[in-house]
């Protein structure tokens, strides 16, 4: 039996992110699964060796990569569109449902979706701050308002990533020295 799933999944990188702002540097949704992957995977180690968490370190890594796989099928909806209103947000989480079960027929446990989750608004939030640092005011309204999400989430190893690795994402090259 041939399966397509590899063929889609090498597609992600042609699914631009971050359609309705400028941007001083592109992101597609093969970078940001990767970069995704690795935040998830450094909350689970996080959770586990600060917080007395026992998760799969590499199930999250692994769910984080495939989380916005439907988005081959989809596109990425900003999210502004995504939110505009119920039906909007209902429909289009329909969709994605419908891409998923096509894509995926398994499902990460609660725990893992929520590092995933958490992992996926830290990503968004280092692309606002990047861009920011770049000088693209454009983004420093979605900065504070994925910032305002992530202290929402009330993680703890959230709050830890923020507080020691986040500083970091706004220094230049030279400044991290």
């Amino acid at each position: 039996m041939k399966s397509h799933f590899f063929a889609y999944i090498s597609r992600m990188r042609f699914i631009s992110r971050w359609a309705l702002m400028r941007n001083t540097a592109p992101e597609n949704v093969q970078e940001h699964s990767h970069q995704t992957a690795v935040l998830a995977h450094a909350l689970a180690i996080i959770r586990n060796r600060c917080f007395g968490g026992s998760v799969d370190a590499g199930a999250v890594a692994a769910a984080a990569l495939y989380h916005d796989a439907s988005e081959i099928l989809t596109g990425d909806l900003p999210t502004p569109i995504k939110y505009y209103n119920p039906a909007i947000r209902g429909a289009y989480k329909d969709v994605e449902e419908v891409a998923n079960r096509k894509l995926l027929d398994m499902l990460p446990t609660e725990e893992i979706r929520s590092l995933v989750k958490a992992a996926d608004k830290l990503s968004a939030y280092i692309k606002c701050v990047e861009e920011v640092k770049a000088g693209n005011g454009e983004f420093r309204e979605a900065a504070a308002q994925t910032l305002a999400a992530l202290e929402d989430y009330h993680l703890p190893e959230v709050d830890y990533f923020l507080e020691t690795f986040m500083p970091s994402f706004a220094l230049t090259l030279d400044e991290l020295k």
